[in-house]
């Protein structure tokens, strides 16, 4: 007759490894998708950031007229931005877009009228704060990232994800070095 237990024990035993591999491959869909709610965060915070830049632009026009070369290059920028869809291109683009708003706003402060102008400040104040959030919104996409490919790499993740085929994430840098929270510019001049 055979021992009951023992027959418990070796279905036990058979089911662990179905276990460990459900369980794991939950867990690495669960960080992916993680990724990419943080990275929807990131994208909504850049579209208000683009979304402001026209009425940047148009402030900075009637001030600073001899200023064309950056307010095209800023206007070119964003539309290069607004364009791109793949990751990598979309990151560049981004990039971009961050030092030709960063020269625009440079350029406006050799003009005094423009910087006293309430209109122009509340619009520097306004990029301030999306900066911030775009900030705020990348650490934990990046944070994301990095525990999501600390799951790839580890044991028995690796072996799952070759299965399924998952691949690493990037890092998202806009290449902004600091972010003031209670000064008027958070741009890097």
């Amino acid at each position: 007759m055979i021992d009951t237990s023992l027959v418990l024990l070796a279905i036990a035993l058979a089911a662990a490894p179905f276990y460990i591999v459900v369980a794991t491959r939950n867990r690495l869909v669960a960080l992916d998708q993680r990724c990419e709610t943080a990275f929807a965060d990131i994208d909504a915070h850049l579209k208000h950031r683009q979304n402001l830049i026209p009425g940047l632009v148009e402030t900075v026009r009637g001030y600073a007229k001899h200023e064309h070369d950056v307010l095209l290059s800023v206007i070119q920028a964003r539309t290069a931005a607004l364009a791109a869809i793949q990751p990598e291109a979309r990151l560049e683009a981004e990039k971009n877009l961050t030092q030709t708003i960063n020269a625009l706003i440079g350029a406006a402060e050799r003009y005094p009228e423009l910087k006293a102008s309430s209109h122009f400040t509340a619009l520097r104040d306004e990029f301030v704060a999306a900066e911030n959030r775009i900030t705020a919104s990348r650490r934990f996409y990046n944070l994301s990232v990095g525990e999501y490919g600390a799951t790839l790499r580890q044991f028995p993740g690796s072996l799952i994800a070759r299965l399924w085929k998952m691949q690493l994430r990037k890092p998202f840098d806009l290449g902004i070095e600091r972010v003031l929270i209670d000064e008027p510019v958070a741009f890097k001049f």
